[in-house]
């Protein structure tokens, strides 16, 4: 095992044993502070919903979490590619798969392992434990015994059942497919379709391929031993299904003049003299992972012409699982359906495929660093991280399993279920994922000015590791040293110290041009000389000078201590008069931005103006619409004192000159966060039947102390402070930062940068 592998094994083992073991854990839903309550809870109070459940079975789904509760199930027989490693070493694999359930479609999940590879008594547990559950994800059983148990149960259980391994795949492939097809102007009832591979996935996928018109005659299936024919004996009945009476043996002379390739098996079996043999306007989806049936460089180069998915994220076209299962069994239990049938399968299907037709949310361009992700050879499928993906396939899921007669429940008002279905995502992290996912887009050099601490070192490790930036360490070499050497951070990555003599040209260079820039402030040269042996003073000319992107720095220091350079070395933007902090908090109900938490005692009105005009700016660098509450005690001229009289002049600054921002104001917090309030009482609001996400403090003491108790009382993760209006990437951390929140902040950096670059090369375009 190498060094890497060997970190990576040891990380993943904390991860998953610290600071409680597992991935998932069971919260109550209702109020358990009084003994009232506790007799509502349990005995005597739950024998009432008992009762009614026995006279009418259906009411499970009134008074319990069945109808929001999915057991994934499995046996341990075929776990990701370490396969039949039993059902206790397939926990953590059943955990992972109920985290992605929550955090997709707010699904609550069991991980249930079955001590059984006999298929009888498998079936017979999971019916046993069936009326516990709205729906079964069955998962990483070996085929094939998957398929038998898959049928059995679906036909003998009256909830949904899915083994996703098999239809997961073939749902997202066949959306893909059908967008490929329409790219290359090609007939599905048409093409010749190869696939290499015949478990689960391969026979799943192949089977929804026919159901949408694929001609069985011109399918060509592969397994371990070569072209699956009619003529071979002792084939299963899946694999009988697929077989050709076509006198080929490989996969050379299947792909010779074909229009598709599906690959669910195994690494680099396609060669490119392979490739260039295919149909015009290939399709290859070459899905084995890690490493696919052709390298995806390799494929794009060899055909210009060629239309390629992959199961890999860091390539156009993912086929991605977790773009369906979520979905599929959200739509499914919001109705009580019975069973994914075909028709629901389709739905989803035709609901990704038309999805990537739609035009794409700023949020995912800017999350995928593109300019504009449209409809062709390189987007056929949605990214995983676009928010339309719980409105749109859950509906036509549901829609098709009530026209179809497998739901045994409606939905009426499609427009409010729609809008149920996009609050459920309010209580994730996604936006984390959006940011580190973006800088991974175009990583910058970002200065860490105390990589001599254990956790900013942990951090730097990360951000070069993900690939979110290029870290440069600023500290005492022989601690950074010692310190990467107890953590294994091996990359060779720059290290400076300041105070020693092996950066004296640097540092008379720096000096100088900071002397330039203060000799008139009453800064001589020889202190400009003395501060450059300062950490801070060295790294903010590093990014002044053009030598580092970004700076994060303030981990070991008070804030006020280490912004005040900052300021007087970096400076304000131009047009800036006021620098400002925020915070973005990740809540219950979304992601909040908070301004300002950091910087400004007691702003006026028109500085508070101004904060909100900033605020709103980086709102949307994070692909979001700001909705903006300018709070205070008072509500709507309530209150006559300037406390507030201040935020009023704010608004209406703000009103007059910048009309196109959605602010209101001023307004007590409690309002702007209830929209029903808000509607009931003040109607005339520009926020009135709106979703406030930003919200802009009168003064530092409120930002301040609501953001921390925000953080410590909700648990609310929080990014920031996030500094506004700064002429170059610097942020400055809270006093000892936990090492993901200095991750999150350098990713804020690298976006910054970014950002600021985009800003230079426009202003430079237009003169």
């Amino acid at each position: 095992m190498t060094k890497k592998n060997n970190k990576l094994r040891r990380e993943a083992l904390v991860y998953h044993a610290k600071p409680q073991p597992g991935k998932i854990k069971v919260v109550p839903t209702k109020r358990y502070t009084t003994q009232r309550d506790l007799a509502l809870a349990y005995s005597p109070g739950v024998a009432e919903p008992c009762l009614e459940i026995e006279k009418d079975v259906r009411n499970a789904y009134k008074y319990t979490s069945k109808g929001n509760l999915v057991a994934v199930i499995s046996n341990g027989t075929a776990v990701l590619g370490l396969g039949d490693i039993g059902p206790e070493a397939a926990k953590p694999v059943m955990e992972g798969k109920g985290l992605l359930f929550k955090i997709f479609a707010d699904i609550d999940v069991f991980d249930i392992e079955v001590d059984t590879k006999d298929v009888d008594k498998f079936i017979e547990t999971v019916k046993n434990i069936a009326p516990t559950f709205g729906g079964i994800n069955l998962e990483d059983i070996k085929a094939p015994e998957a398929f038998e148990i898959e049928r059995r149960l679906k036909e003998e259980l009256d909830i949904p059942v899915m083994h996703d391994d098999q239809h997961g795949t073939a749902i997202i492939s066949a959306a893909a497919l059908l967008n490929a097809l329409e790219i290359a102007e090609k007939r599905i009832e048409d093409i010749k379709i190869v696939v290499s591979g015949a478990g689960a996935a391969a026979v799943s996928c192949t089977k929804l391929y026919k159901a949408f018109g694929a001609k069985a005659e011109n399918i060509v299936m592969l397994d371990s031993k070569g072209v699956i024919r009619k003529d071979r004996e002792n084939l299963s009945g899946e694999k009988l299904e697929f077989a050709t009476e076509r006198k080929i043996d490989t996969l050379e002379e299947a792909l010779k003049d074909a229009d598709v390739f599906i690959g669910l098996s195994i690494a680099d079996i396609v060669s490119p003299g392979m490739l260039l043999s295919m149909a015009d306007n290939p399709i290859v989806f070459a899905m084995a992972n890690p490493n696919p049936e052709i390298a995806y460089d390799l494929a794009v180069a060899t055909r210009k012409d060629i239309i390629m998915a992959t199961g890999r994220s860091d390539h156009p076209n993912q086929v991605n699982n977790v773009l369906g299962f979520p979905f599929i069994f959200r739509g499914a239990l919001d109705v009580r359906a019975t069973k994914i049938n075909e028709e629901m399968k389709k739905a989803a299907v035709l609901a990704l495929a038309e999805l990537a037709k739609e035009t794409v949310p700023e949020q995912v361009n800017i999350a995928y660093g593109e300019t504009k992700l449209n409809f062709g050879r390189e987007y056929i499928i949605p990214k995983p991280f676009d928010p339309r993906l719980i409105a749109k396939v859950p509906p036509a899921v549901a829609k098709a399993a009530m026209e179809s007669g497998a739901a045994t429940a409606s939905i009426d008002d499609w427009e409010k279920y729609e809008d149920e279905l996009m609050q459920r995502l309010g209580n994730d992290n996604k936006i984390v994922r959006l940011l580190q996912n973006r800088a991974k887009t175009n990583p910058k050099r970002i200065v860490f000015a105390e990589a001599d601490q254990l956790d900013v070192l942990k951090a730097a490790q990360i951000v070069h590791e993900e690939g979110i930036g290029h870290p440069i360490l600023l500290g005492r070499e022989d601690i950074i040293r010692e310190l990467k050497k107890e953590i294994e951070f091996e990359s060779d990555i720059p290290i400076i110290d300041p105070k020693t003599d092996e950066h004296n040209e640097k540092k008379d260079h720096y000096a100088r041009r900071y002397w330039e820039s203060r000799r008139r402030s009453g800064i001589t040269l020889y202190e400009a000389e003395k501060k450059m042996r300062e950490r801070n003073f060295f790294a903010a000319m590093m990014v002044n000078e053009g030598d580092a992107d970004a700076l994060v720095t303030g981990y070991s220091r008070s804030y006020p201590s280490v912004v005040k350079p900052m300021l007087e070395l970096i400076g304000k933007a131009k047009g800036t008069t006021k620098v400002a902090a925020m915070n973005l908090m990740i809540t219950e109900r979304g992601p909040m931005f908070l301004s300002d938490t950091s910087i400004n005692i007691d702003p006026t009105g028109r500085e508070l103006a101004k904060i909100a005009q900033m605020t709103a700016h980086t709102v949307k660098m994070f692909g979001f619409e700001p909705v903006i509450a300018m709070l205070s005690y008072s509500n709507f001229g309530s209150s006559p004192f300037p406390e507030a009289s201040k935020v009023r002049d704010a608004v209406t600054y703000l009103h007059k000159y910048h009309p196109d921002i959605i602010v209101d104001g001023e307004l007590q917090s409690d309002f702007a966060l209830n929209r029903d309030m808000l509607q009931d009482k003040f109607p005339f609001s520009k926020l009135a039947g709106k979703k406030v996400n930003t919200m802009i403090f009168p003064n530092l003491d409120s930002a301040n102390i609501t953001y921390k108790l925000m953080k410590e009382l909700n648990k609310a993760d929080s990014i920031g402070p996030i500094l506004l209006g700064m002429r170059k990437p610097v942020h400055i951390l809270q006093l000892g930062a936990s090492v993901e929140e200095i991750v999150n902040i350098a990713a804020v950096a690298v976006v910054d940068a970014q950002e600021k670059e985009k800003k230079e090369k426009a202003a430079k375009e237009e003169n």
